[in-house]
């Protein structure tokens, strides 16, 4: 299993939200397809055909913890996690 299953599969759990690295986390956005756009601290991600606009910010090298459960919902809600 490789690091971005494993990220996957930790963000799907929800047992970890407060240590999931940013950069892991942008990382992981961009290759679900989602395009980033950075506004100052912001990092904005869209995709096309997802309603929701992601916007994330880094908090001592973590995101944030509401942030990560909001990717969540939306991996969920989109079924963009493949079969995990």
């Amino acid at each position: 299993m490789g690091k971005f299953d494993k990220l996957l599969l930790q963000i799907l759990s929800g047992s970890s939200d407060a240590n999931i690295q940013f950069s892991d986390l942008c990382q992981l956005l961009r290759r679900l397809g989602f395009e980033e756009r950075i506004r100052s601290s912001h990092h904005l991600f869209r995709k096309s055909g997802i309603e929701e606009k992601i916007n994330i910010q880094k908090d001592n090298g973590k995101a944030k913890p509401y942030q990560v459960r909001q990717v969540r919902n939306v991996i969920v809600k989109y079924r963009l996690g493949g079969d995990k």
